[in-house]
């Protein structure tokens, strides 16, 4: 009787709301590109020259190299961006999402607005780019109020426009990491607000350059150091020297050396190493294990040219992976070298789908069948042409 009466003037709460599950494991926004990449060149070309290159390219590029990289390996990516009504728009939201499946239900198709377009010269294991473009009709960020829910976001803190933004601080409040990336300062003025802004991150992941100039330091250890103070994870690639990192949540400080390979095109290189810093965080890898993962992906980028169709998938690891083995048990001491550091991989393999993925091509192709299951690996065509005789009104040659 008195539990009845008890009940009565305090009935039972009914059962809370189950937690939302994310519905991505990415979420992006930005600007996508059109890029069109050439490589392969005999000499820089000058002012009233023309100069025949080896390999040429085509890929969706900006925000989609980081969407590429990380649907790539295996995350859920949801990207926010405008799209042209012009063939380059047609093309890339195909590529997006019927190839590489990003989901686009946050992105927005604008009629009369033309696709910005930018060519990147491969030159001495640099690049320079010509862009040309718009801006947007109307701005990204409205297409993420509210955001939705996701594991993870990358966001670019040197654009002004995405730190004003309040959806990946929202994001961020509703439990999200939040990977930050500030990007080369031209002016080199090394904006401190950036750092204040690092307080909504988890990780902060410049380069060398660029992590001296926003901590005003001499050194990149100095540099790591100080930026450890601002986010959880603090990240500092170095180039051909590797990266270094602090993730001051586990209390783990690691350093990995860059694999040599032989690069063709950088272009997206760093996008690729934060996706698979993003993955590794998401699977609660050890700090070490996330940077040699990183470096792999980057290593295996940069000898494909077209930056976001350069990004690997699981069947390119596993080529390399099985093909290091092989290496390394006939004797070849770097090979064992490598093995040794990467021994991981094994675990990392298991269970994943290792269909090959597509590279950028000469021209605008047609959507490809290379995600159709297939067993062995199928080489990739050399690109390799011997030019054709100059055009009557071309310049004379340099060579």
């Amino acid at each position: 009787m008195a539990d009845s009466l008890l009940t009565m003037i305090y009935p039972t709460r009914p059962p809370g709301p189950a937690p939302v599950t994310p519905t991505l494991d990415v979420l992006l926004a930005g600007t996508v590109f059109f890029d069109l990449v050439f490589t392969g060149f005999p000499n820089a070309p000058a002012p009233g020259t023309e100069v025949w290159t080896e390999g040429m390219g085509s890929s969706p590029g900006g925000i989609a190299n980081l969407a590429v990289a990380t649907a790539r390996l295996g995350l859920r990516t949801g990207l926010a961006a405008g799209f042209g009504d012009d063939l380059y728009g047609d093309w890339m939201w195909s590529v997006l999402r019927d190839q590489e499946h990003v989901d686009l239900s946050r992105s927005r198709r604008f009629h009369g607005w033309h696709t910005p377009v930018t060519v990147s010269l491969a030159l001495d294991d640099d690049r320079s780019m010509v862009t040309h473009g718009h801006p947007a009709p109307e701005p990204i960020t409205d297409l993420l109020s509210p955001p939705p829910r996701t594991r993870a976001v990358l966001a670019d803190l040197g654009d002004r426009e995405v730190r004003k933004a309040s959806w990946w601080r929202d994001a961020a409040a509703d439990g999200a990491l939040v990977f930050a990336d500030a990007g080369w300062d031209p002016e080199q003025r090394w904006d401190p607000q950036i750092l204040t802004d690092l307080a909504h991150c988890h990780a902060f992941t410049p380069n060398a350059d660029e992590a001296m100039g926003y901590t005003r330091t001499d050194t990149p250890e100095a540099a790591l150091v100080a930026l450890a103070e601002h986010v959880p994870l603090a990240v500092v690639t170095r180039g051909s020297r590797g990266v270094i990192a602090i993730d001051s949540s586990t209390g783990e400080r690691a350093a990995a050396p860059s694999l040599r390979v032989g690069a063709i095109d950088p272009t997206g290189a760093g996008d690729v190493f934060a996706a698979a810093l993003v993955l590794g965080t998401l699977r609660g890898w050890p700090l070490l294990k996330r940077l040699r993962f990183g470096v792999l992906c980057s290593a295996l980028a940069v000898q494909q040219f077209g930056g976001s169709l350069a990004a690997p998938g699981w069947g390119d690891l596993t080529d390399w992976w099985r093909l290091t083995k092989e290496a390394a048990g006939a004797g070849d001491p770097n090979s064992r070298e490598t093995v040794t550091h990467y021994g991981f991989m094994d675990d990392c393999l298991q269970g994943v789908d290792t269909r090959r993925v597509r590279r950028a091509e000469a021209t605008i192709a047609r959507f490809s069948d290379a995600d159709v299951a297939i067993d062995e690996p199928v080489a990739q065509p050399s690109l390799r042409y011997p030019p054709p005789p100059p055009r009557p009104d071309a310049p004379p040659s340099t060579r």
